[in-house]
């Protein structure tokens, strides 16, 4: 091979690894770019899909206010119109993330998270409850409380059985 072969595949493979890389960072953008926009943290109730009636949007507030004053376990109830793509899971963790619930260093909050038109909803527990709130309470209280409600138009009425049934679970881990 002379050095104007070498030279040519070597020109081919830095020309080949630049359009590689630009290649990988647009499709990182357009990944991004696919991430919902995460809502604003206005209170202990964000009610962006609009479907939590005034009345009980205020008992709830209130309920949560109550509750943590009396430990410091951090509960939010968030309503979303859509996830825009994104899975749940995803989405709710980097939404507790972004809201920082909970206090720093006990990781002690939990997000109820509803996307109404995509239909799902979530709970999302920070590690310093996962022992109280496990995987399996949050799935009844979803299957049990929140879905039959929701099914018959009642968001208000499920969200709120589903934050006295959380508010109880960690009440009863704590002793309370």
């Amino acid at each position: 091979m002379t050095a104007r072969t070498i030279n040519s595949w070597h020109g081919r493979l830095v020309t080949m690894t630049g359009a590689v890389l630009l290649g990988l960072a647009v499709l990182l953008v357009g990944l991004a770019a696919l991430a919902a926009e995460l809502p604003v943290l206005t209170g202990r109730v964000v009610d962006n899909a609009d479907i939590i009636d005034a009345a009980t949007e205020e008992a709830l507030t209130q309920k949560l206010a109550d509750f943590e004053t009396k430990g410091s376990d951090q509960i939010v109830v968030a309503t979303v119109p859509s996830l825009g793509g994104e899975e749940i899971e995803p989405y709710a963790n980097r939404l507790f993330n972004f809201w920082q619930l909970g206090q720093a260093g006990k990781n002690n909050g939990v997000l109820l998270l509803v996307a109404r038109n995509d239909r799902t909803m979530r709970i999302e527990v920070g590690y310093g409850l996962e022992g109280a709130l496990t995987n399996s309470h949050a799935t009844r209280i979803i299957e049990n409380d929140m879905a039959p409600a929701f099914r018959v138009g009642d968001f208000s009425g499920g969200l709120s059985k589903a934050v006295d049934d959380i508010i109880k679970v960690l009440e009863d881990s704590h002793g309370a």
